[in-house]
């Protein structure tokens, strides 16, 4: 045997003695082992019991004939490669097929040639080792499959909890999506303000399962950290895109629509960034508003260039905003037809019932029998009727021995700052550490933002609520109010905080003072809380939520209290 070759075990089966008897010596003489058998059945046996890695098997044998021989000891074997070659005098080409249905690899004629013979021992090794090469690489590979699955899994289970503990189960929300890997690419949010308005967030990363997350959870983490502390859309966009930016890959990035929809105001806010059209559905009127994308996808611009400016839309109760990623209009049949926009646009046509719009798309992707290409998501948000109690209060641990009771700060909010900053999460975030007034953060929320947006627009900016009487009238202003921020050179927004200790409780005091015109402060006083629907409403909602308000100064400084008792 050559030098570094290995010796293996191999079984000869064979009827005659003098063949048997030479064949054990030339395989001897090669360094291999040798089991000998002189029929099928006594072969059979001794493969059971000894596992020899290759066989000489003769055709033709008494009580077990080669060919059934073979047939067990290649079960015996199983995923095992262990070779057989036939010893045979035949030299038809049936019988020769009979061998190697039986399981065989090879044949050696009689008589026997002992280089023949050593060269197809060689041969059925080194196909035997290439074999199991391929069963361990196999078996290496499964475990690695598995060792990730898992990982993803308990990664999914981590990032389930993360995304999904906003308000994605709220009654006016209705959403499928339909994973083309165990990690879902896109990525829907959900959750409510302060105020009791509801953000949602419907992403979609580039690629699929592992790398596709890698952003979700950052993602996450921002959308619902800063929309529990207040923030709007344009800040909350502001800090997901820098934190993109600086995480991810350069080929990476995340299209998204984000929406804030308030009840109170009956408005929707959105942000397009790179998805395929969302659809505002007017239930009164049948009239389909698209939501266009008018921005680069997240992560992709630098601060500097990032456009976080926004869209935004009088909603009436029962009107609904459609969204989905671009896996529905991608969805193909058969015969490699995308179902497209305008097979969807059919469908917006079609629907007579719009509580049933949702169920209505869902079936026209079933009849189109579509393959996914690509993650699905589809969701319907319903605008509700104002919440009769604001989200509850976020939950504090501390001890409350640190809790201000006697204090009062003043700011004064200047045009360059008005431009860009959002006041009101510091502002609540200081009101919070006055342990009594925890309980009523959603109320204090609405105020601040409802007199800092009149003192900002209808102050500052000088705006004209009259204009949202209707939908034209409600987009041009929106357009004044963007067009004047940006060119504003002057004016402020002052407030001024107070809390004074009052029995085993407290009182807060609010003013806010604004550089504006002012306003007829007894015309808009009479008018009946929160009836008129597009302008107005915001006198209506600070009278609702606090106490004593009211305006001086021509309308130019508002005042409004709130008041706790000693928590037990």
């Amino acid at each position: 045997m050559q030098s570094g070759a290995e010796s293996l075990t191999v079984l000869i089966a064979e009827d005659g003695a003098a063949d048997r008897l030479l064949l054990s010596s030339i395989v001897r003489r090669q360094g291999h082992g040798v089991l000998t058998a002189s029929n099928g059945a006594e072969a059979v046996a001794v493969f059971e019991a000894q596992r020899p890695q290759l066989v000489l098997m003769d055709a033709m044998m008494p009580v077990m004939d080669g060919f059934e021989a073979a047939r067990r000891i290649k079960v015996l074997a199983g995923e095992s490669l262990v070779p057989i070659i036939f010893l045979t005098s035949m030299t038809e080409v049936d019988g020769l097929v009979r061998c190697l249905e039986a399981g065989g690899d090879d044949f050696l004629e009689k008589p026997y040639n002992q280089v023949i013979l050593g060269a197809k021992i060689k041969a059925m090794d080194r196909l035997r080792r290439l074999q199991d090469t391929v069963l361990q690489q196999r078996d290496l590979i499964a475990r690695h499959h598995d060792y990730l699955l898992n990982e993803q899994r308990v990664a999914k289970a981590v990032f389930d909890k993360v995304a999904h503990s906003g308000c994605l189960n709220a009654p006016n929300i209705r959403y499928l999506q339909s994973p083309y890997a165990l990690f879902n690419g896109d990525l829907l949010l959900a959750a409510y303000t302060p105020a009791g308005d509801m953000h949602v967030l419907l992403g979609d990363f580039t690629g699929h399962g592992l790398p596709a997350a890698v952003g979700a959870m950052p993602l996450a983490e921002v959308f619902y950290g800063m929309t529990a502390k207040g923030y709007g859309l344009p800040e909350t966009l502001r800090e997901m895109n820098a934190k993109l930016k600086r995480i991810l890959p350069v080929d990476m990035f995340c299209c998204a629509i984000f929406l804030c929809l308030s009840p109170q105001r009956q408005v929707v806010e959105v942000w397009n960034g790179g998805m395929p059209d969302g659809y505002l559905h007017r239930v009164a009127t049948g009239e389909r508003q698209p939501l266009v994308a008018r921005h680069l996808p997240l992560g992709v611009l630098g601060a500097e260039l990032f456009d976080y400016h926004t869209d935004v839309y009088p909603m009436a109760q029962g009107d609904r905003v459609f969204l989905l990623s671009d896996g529905v209009i991608d969805t193909s049949d058969r015969d490699d037809q995308l179902f497209g926009v305008e097979r969807l646009h059919q469908v917006f046509e079609a629907n007579l019932e719009p509580d049933r719009l949702f169920e209505d798309i869902q079936e026209a992707l079933q009849r189109f029998h579509g393959e996914a290409r690509d993650d699905l998501s589809m969701v319907q948000i319903t605008l509700p009727a104002p919440a009769r109690q604001l989200p509850s209060s976020m939950v504090y641990s501390d001890s409350g021995e640190s809790c201000p009771l006697d204090w009062s700060v003043s700011f004064e909010f200047r045009a360059a700052t008005l431009k860009r900053f959002n006041p009101l999460p510091y502002l609540l975030q200081l009101l919070m550490e006055v342990h009594g007034l925890r309980t009523q953060s959603g109320a204090l929320y609405s105020v601040l933002a409802e007199l800092y947006s009149n003192a900002l627009e209808h102050g500052v900016l000088g705006l004209d609520s009259s204009l949202k009487r209707d939908v034209r009238g409600f987009a041009q202003y929106y357009e004044q109010r963007n067009r004047r921020l940006l060119e504003l050179q002057e004016g402020f927004v002052r407030v001024r905080l107070q809390v004074i200790p009052q029995g085993e409780g407290g009182r807060l005091y609010i003013q806010v003072d604004d550089s504006g015109k002012g306003f007829d402060v007894a015309q808009v006083m009479e008018r009946p809380a929160l009836l008129d629907r597009l302008s107005g409403r915001g006198v209506g909602l600070v009278r609702q939520l606090g106490r004593n308000a009211c305006w001086s100064d021509n309308g130019r400084s508002a005042h409004v209290e709130f008041s706790w008792e000693a928590q037990a």
